[in-house]
């Protein structure tokens, strides 16, 4: 019988999107203040990839990638998607407005990428509190790779290069971890 034992911990990351690129900023402020230093963070994208955000965001929509210095444990997935569902209100003019940046939070962890959602689907895993959560990437041979139900935008080298390189400094926090642990 195997034995329940605690999870390693994780990186957490956090996708934006905004047609109003100085939100970016002003959300990054506020995801600071939640969850602690920023390590990385990517440039601003364009997010062409599908249509689905048109009529909230309206046109030229933009995403930006972030990860954070803290790791977590990954089963903190659903308490922070809840946060970041919180914050993301903070951005309406009105209670009746559209959304004006959406954040999604998710971690890296060794071998994947997961991303945490409000939506079921045939492949997500429900965690708690109305959220879910999906392998988005798999990590093989030496790089991320999208799996059958990734999003499109997902699967761009661009991306994946992002992730690649949140994922080595993850490495180097789990090797420095590891390093501390047994010199004590």
């Amino acid at each position: 019988m195997g034995e329940p034992n605690q999870p390693e911990e994780v990186k957490l990351i956090a996708g934006m999107l905004t047609s109003e690129v100085k939100l970016f900023d002003a959300a990054r402020e506020l995801l600071v203040k939640e969850f602690g230093p920023i390590d990385s963070e990517s440039g601003i994208l364009d997010f062409n990839y599908t249509d689905y955000y048109e009529k909230e965001f309206g046109t030229g929509i933009k995403r930006k990638f972030i990860s954070f210095k803290e790791l977590i444990n990954p089963g903190n997935l659903a308490s922070i998607k809840v946060i970041t569902n919180n914050l993301e209100e903070k951005f309406l003019k009105t209670p009746s407005q559209n959304r004006q940046i959406n954040i999604d939070p998710g971690y890296i962890s060794c071998g994947k990428l997961i991303l945490a959602s409000t939506k079921d689907q045939q492949h997500r895993i429900y965690l708690g509190n109305g959220i879910y959560a999906e392998v988005t990437l798999r990590f093989r041979e030496g790089s991320f790779e999208s799996l059958e139900w990734t999003y499109p935008d997902y699967r761009t080298p661009a991306y994946i290069e992002i992730f690649n390189q949140f994922r080595q400094l993850y490495m180097k926090q789990r090797k420095l971890n590891l390093n501390l642990f047994n010199t004590v």
